[in-house]
């Protein structure tokens, strides 16, 4: 069968709407049930070019999506599939993918997930193996066939045909949140990332700032703005962070108080504000819409759909019931007083923040620079010290001490593939309930953590901060970092980076060094 929905995103003059279900948890209840109806309905109305199948959303347990996914390709409907990379390792998404592939289930939602709140006998263990990043590196390489070694050399599979997109979130109110989405937004497009859906916010100036930024950056990958359908109910949780990633300010929640108040309880309000932006969405330049919501009807996305388009050659009179900004929200570019949306210019939110003494960073960057850096300083000693070391009885208290000292200042679990000079001294394996290397998921609000709001600050802010002291922020999350080795737990991760053999190896030119009377 043809992927339509892939075809559809290839041809420039098409624009898509997607339909994010969710299936729920069970195999034949209700929750399963419906979504199929749903599915049936939309492929018999053909205004929708696919559906989306969430994987466990909010960490809340759900029917696996492929097979609900498998029912609803036989009703003649695209679907996407949502994975995420929260609980299962390496070996079992490579698995999920294969099987996938077989199925004919090529278009798939690359997510980190979201943190588990706990199921039977509490909180199961979070995975977290490979972020968004890493998997969508790893999906592009079976897509060219993935190369084995054997005994009689090389044996290639055939290549896969499946179809990748992402997600990114314009809507975070801090500088750092913010440009650190975008920084690993242009990872997840350079490696492989076809389209892209945002999370769930109605800051139109937002939306334009996201679609500035993919076009003066000259990304390629297929931008689709959410539409989430707004109850009163799923706005108040949005606004008090109790849904990742989604972003909804008092005032639109005080607007949609207000409209539920109506013998309708706001229905007409809320299809009329989500026309209006698909409207906006359409004419400002974007791919496509993503559009979701709880207990939403067939009939309420077709007559979205409809109104919308009917609405869109005057988008921009729409524009300013969008200006809906967060207090104190940080926006990349300065606001047009005319349209309501963006300059092309930079705005004054940069700088913004409180610059504060970081002992730690600072003797951090002394030792760094001591040490740390290729064919400078002491490191052409460490690097000799630590071959004539590894494998001897001196490697085991080596190790003990370095440790210690990190232990004592970073958190260090011992990891043996530091991260530490990726994330401007601040430990992903440590300090981070995602471990993640290549930049912050999408949960992030305010600053906070996902996991830990109000307790604990995204330790990608922190490094953000940290290197904007120093006006190296542009630094951060600008190279691809590999996944963690875990062969390497427990080993020192010292002799590792200074023997060429960890992650950072490649990046700085450090080759494994076999030979102690090798010269640097």
């Amino acid at each position: 069968m043809e992927n339509a929905f892939r075809k559809s995103i290839q041809d420039n003059n098409e624009f898509i709407v997607t339909w994010e279900l969710v299936p729920g948890r069970g195999s034949k209840e209700v929750s399963q049930e419906k979504a199929l109806q749903l599915a049936e309905q939309a492929a018999k109305g053909k205004k929708i070019h696919a559906v989306s199948l969430t994987d466990n959303p909010g960490g809340s347990v759900g029917i696996n999506p492929e097979g609900i996914g498998r029912e609803i390709k036989g009703l003649g409907l695209d679907a996407i599939i949502h994975v995420a990379c929260k609980d299962k390792n390496r070996t079992q998404l490579e698995s999920q993918l294969f099987s996938l592939e077989r199925s004919g289930l090529h278009n798939l939602l690359v997510l980190t997930g979201d943190h588990d709140p706990g199921n039977f006998f509490g909180r199961p263990k979070p995975v977290f193996d490979l972020d968004s990043t890493q998997l969508l590196a790893f999906i592009a390489k079976m897509n060219d066939g993935l190369e084995l070694p054997t005994a009689k050399g090389v044996h290639k599979l055939q290549p896969t045909h499946l179809f990748a997109g992402a997600a990114v979130s314009p809507f975070k109110a801090t500088e750092a949140e913010q440009m650190l989405q975008y920084t690993k937004l242009r990872k997840k497009i350079e490696n492989g990332a076809q389209f892209i859906i945002p999370q769930v916010g109605y800051d139109v100036r937002k939306y334009h700032e996201l679609y500035q930024f993919v076009k003066h950056n000259n990304l390629h990958g297929c931008l689709m703005g959410n539409i989430y359908l707004l109850t009163y109910g799923a706005a108040k949780a949005m606004s008090m962070n109790k849904v990742p990633g989604c972003v909804i300010t008092d005032k639109l929640v005080a607007e949609l108080e207000q409209e539920k108040q109506s013998s309708d309880k706001g229905a007409a309000a809320m299809l009329d504000r989500a026309a209006k932006l698909f409207a906006i969405l359409k004419g400002m330049g974007y791919k496509g819409v993503h559009l979701g919501g709880h207990n939403t009807t067939y009939e309420q996305v077709e007559y979205i759909i409809d109104r919308g388009n009917e609405l869109a050659a005057n988008w921009q009179d729409y524009v300013r019931e969008f200006d809906y900004p967060q207090k104190n929200g940080f926006y990349v570019y300065a606001k047009d007083e005319k349209t309501g949306l963006n300059t092309a210019q930079k705005s004054n939110d940069y700088n913004n923040y409180e610059k504060s003494f970081d002992l730690n960073y600072k003797m951090s960057r002394v030792v760094h620079k001591m040490m740390f850096e290729p064919n400078k300083g002491m490191f052409g000693f460490m690097r000799g010290f630590c071959h004539a070391i590894k494998d001897s009885a001196l490697e085991k208290p080596f190790h003990g001490i370095e440790h210690l000292a990190k232990s004592c200042m970073y958190n260090c679990q011992d990891c043996g593939d530091c991260a530490l000079i990726d994330v401007a001294y601040v430990c992903p394996m440590g300090n981070c309930p995602k471990n993640q290397r290549n930049g912050p998921c999408e949960g992030s609000y305010n600053g906070w953590c996902e996991v830990y709001p109000n307790k604990q600050k995204c330790i990608w802010v922190k490094a953000y901060y940290r290197l904007k002291g120093y006006s190296e922020e542009e630094k951060l999350n600008s190279y691809h970092v590999s996944p963690y080795n875990w062969e390497k737990q427990h080993t020192s991760g010292w002799i590792n980076f200074f023997e060429g053999q960890d992650h950072s190896a490649e990046r700085l030119g450090i080759k494994p060094r076999t030979n102690f009377e090798e010269k640097e």
